[in-house]
C-alpha cells in the first residue's frame, strides 16, 4: 500500500518498484527545494512570463534555471526565496541546491544516500 505525501512521495512507490531507504532521501532533496526556494513542491511555479502555472513542479522548475543559467551562478539566485534576500554564501547555496536534485533523481540508484548528504552538509558546516 502507498504511504506518503503527495509531492514527496518518490517514483517507486507510483511504479510499484521495490522499496529502498533512497525513498526518504528523494523525500528530503524534496524538502530541502522547498527550503531553498521558498515553494511547496506540490504548489504551482513561476513561468518565464511571471504567470503561476498551478500544475507545474517544483523539481522540473530547478532543474530547468539550472539547465539554463548551467555555466553561470545565477542560476542560483533564481531560485532562492525572497525572505532568504541577500544574505547567504551563493557557493553554499549552489552546493545545496545541486545536492537537493541530486536526491530527487528519478532513477534511485542515481541518488546518493542519506550518508553521503550529510557527509557533504558537514563539509560545508566545517568549511564555513
Amino acid at each position: 500500500m502507498i504511504r506518503g505525501t503527495r509531492g514527496y512521495m518518490a517514483p517507486e512507490w507510483i511504479f510499484k518498484l521495490p522499496i529502498t531507504s533512497k525513498v526518504d532521501v528523494y523525500s528530503y532533496g524534496i524538502v530541502l527545494l522547498e527550503m531553498i526556494t521558498g515553494k511547496s513542491s506540490t504548489m504551482g511555479v513561476q513561468n518565464v512570463s511571471g504567470v503561476e502555472e498551478p500544475h507545474g513542479r517544483l523539481v522540473t522548475w530547478v532543474r530547468e534555471k539550472r539547465n539554463q543559467r548551467f555555466e553561470m551562478a545565477s542560476w542560483v539566485e533564481e531560485i532562492i526565496a525572497p525572505v532568504i534576500e541577500a544574505n547567504y554564501d551563493i557557493n553554499i547555496m549552489e552546493t545545496l541546491a545541486s545536492a537537493a536534485l541530486d536526491c530527487v533523481e528519478e532513477d534511485r540508484d542515481s541518488r546518493p544516500t542519506m550518508r553521503q548528504v550529510v557527509e557533504l552538509l558537514q563539509r560545508l558546516y566545517n568549511d564555513s
